[in-house]
């Protein structure tokens, strides 16, 4: 719905003093205060007050400071009655100077109640304002009709171009209040995504350490129950602490990544097949570091396809290849050996299925399958 000019208020940050530099501020103050003290100068050295009529003089001049102040005030609150009844104290102010032969400060007064009221208030009441004050001043002022033409026609305008000006300010303000407000939502985004981000490689790693873990130790169990020898329960303990010990190195290591302190990712793949007899490692393209998400997802689905030939096709040669393209890393993990059907489904909750899901978070993808006599992983993650 369009808003009616006529009655639309100036906004608060036009009509207050945000966005004004301090010096503009300053400067401002001392400009007015520096007017009206040689006006009041002028006025009692050519005036004949004497005695009341000092205090009278004085006592308005305090009345009509706290009058433009409370005008202010209320215009700031957009109170359309409290604010015309400030006009009319000032005006009778003005009025009363005017009739104890104080001209030239009554001038003033009605000028400045044409220039406030056009700058600060709804144009239904300022242009009705700003013309009484105006004619006043006109009606009032002794000099040439042209000259009070000329005068009356400039304060109008000046009254009108500092509307303008304040509502440039006040529409600048309040794009910076956007910006700040999209600022801190984007922020606040972004920690929550590393916050997703953080739970799900702790998630990966835990699923995937504990879910082995209890593999080994309902293993012991079931030994201990059978009266298995001492050896082989031994053995699943171990294995199982074993376990607990990759687990906690990978945990640690997936918070040094998301920290920014990872190793290269070929250093990384190299010492992932350093202890499996039969692998190698084969890097292509121009090396660089990739983003900490990026780099994350290859490292966890490496890690998976070799734990999977491992656990069923132990002995099988593997093939892995890490390829930098110009706008994607893939990577390809072959084996020698993998009966067909079995690696799918290994990993329970942290299988090919996770890594899939991975990569298609960060826009690439994930295909696993049968190969020739073996099966192959392969991952593409643009970066």
């Amino acid at each position: 719905m369009t808003e009616n000019v006529w009655t639309l208020w100036p906004s608060r940050e036009a009509l207050s003093r945000m966005g004004v530099h301090r010096a503009r501020r300053v400067l401002a103050a001392a400009g007015r205060t520096f007017a009206v003290g040689i006006l009041l100068a002028t006025t009692f050295i050519n005036s004949d007050l004497h005695g009341w009529g000092v205090a009278g003089a004085v006592l308005g001049v305090l009345v009509g400071g706290l009058g433009f102040w409370g005008f202010w005030r209320v215009t700031l609150e957009h109170r359309l009655l409290p604010s015309l009844g400030l006009l009319v104290l000032l005006f009778a102010i003005a009025t009363v100077a005017e009739g104890a032969g104080l001209r030239i400060p009554a001038l003033v007064v009605w000028c400045a109640c044409a220039v406030s009221a056009m700058e600060r208030l709804p144009l239904v009441a300022a242009l009705p304002a700003s013309a009484v004050a105006l004619g006043t001043y006109a009606a009032v002022n002794n000099d040439a009709w042209l000259t009070t033409l000329a005068t009356t026609a400039g304060l109008a305008l000046a009254g009108y171009v500092l509307r303008l000006d304040a509502e440039a300010r006040g529409s600048a303000q309040r794009l910076l209040a956007q910006e700040r407000a999209a600022r801190a939502a984007e922020a606040e985004s972004a920690a929550l995504a590393e916050r997703a981000r953080i739970a799900r490689e702790i998630h990966d790693v835990l699923a995937h350490s504990l879910s082995a873990q209890l593999v080994h130790l309902e293993a012991a169990r079931l030994m201990i129950e059978r009266g298995a020898e001492r050896d082989q329960i031994l053995e699943r303990v171990v294995a199982a602490r074993g376990m607990a010990r990759e687990g906690l190195a990978e945990t640690r290591q997936a918070l040094s990544a998301l920290r920014g302190e990872m190793s290269p990712l070929e250093e990384f793949l190299s010492e992932l097949v350093a202890d499996t007899a039969g692998a190698d490692v084969t890097v292509t393209g121009e090396r660089r570091l990739l983003p900490a998400e990026a780099s994350q997802a290859v490292r966890r689905v490496a890690q998976e396809a070799l734990t999977n030939v491992r656990k069923h096709a132990p002995g099988a040669k593997i093939r892995i290849r890490l390829d930098y393209g110009e706008h994607e890393v893939m990577l390809n993990v072959r084996d020698s050996g993998a009966p067909p059907g079995e690696f799918t489904h290994s990993g329970a909750g942290y299988g090919l299925l996770g890594m899939r899901e991975r990569a298609e978070l960060l826009g690439g993808s994930l295909e696993a399958g049968p190969y020739e006599e073996g099966f192959v992983v392969m991952l593409k993650v643009p970066v």
